[in-house]
């Protein structure tokens, strides 16, 4: 499977989770202990807009200034504002630079391939955050999961080192166990 088209099921998983929330599921505590529903959405919006800056080349400081903005209080339609989002940013991915080349991210500097791998992390990761805490399916397209297991495997101990995924990989889960299960647990998850 291609990056792109790995983004594009990690785009879809996290919106047909969005479009499963319940008007009073917003304040449900999700996997990720510093939010809750409305914040893992807030945070997720964040990071699209982000990548989107990062994609046509806005300075590394300017892309930071906007890291903490609530953009879940300046939209009344959080679907429609993530739709759009999720387009801009594949549009970003498949355009005339593609995987090619480097971008300036707020973490640093990454080849566009590897940036649009963490994108389909992010979305696959709190597509599943997301069902856990509004009581969706949690099963994530098999091929969406292949391709993000694949991807971080090399990135393994820089994940690890990170402290963004939890507590990284917990040593409790068997080669035996659901792909799934296993790539969760390397992003810090308990299923």
């Amino acid at each position: 499977m291609e990056a792109t088209e790995a983004l594009r099921l990690a785009n879809a998983e996290f919106e047909s989770r969005l479009r499963g929330v319940a008007p009073g599921q917003w304040e449900l505590p999700t996997p990720c202990p510093d939010w809750d529903v409305r914040g893992l959405v807030n945070h997720v919006l964040l990071g699209t807009r982000m990548s989107i800056q990062v994609l046509s080349g806005m300075p590394r400081d300017e892309v930071i200034s906007y890291l903490d903005d609530d953009m879940m209080a300046s939209t009344d339609d959080p679907i429609s504002s993530f739709v759009d989002l999720a387009g801009e940013m594949a549009a970003g991915f498949s355009g005339p630079d593609g995987l090619e080349g480097i971008v300036e991210h707020p973490a640093g500097d990454f080849p566009r391939g590897m940036f649009c791998g963490f994108r389909v992390a992010d979305g696959a990761c709190h597509a599943w955050d997301l069902a856990r805490a509004i009581g969706a399916d949690e099963t994530l397209d098999a091929g969406l999961v292949q391709f993000a297991w694949d991807d971080a495997q090399p990135q393994r101990e820089m994940l690890a080192a990170t402290g963004m995924f939890g507590d990284s990989a917990s040593g409790a889960v068997g080669d035996d166990a659901p792909l799934q299960t296993r790539y969760l647990d390397l992003m810090g998850r308990r299923p």
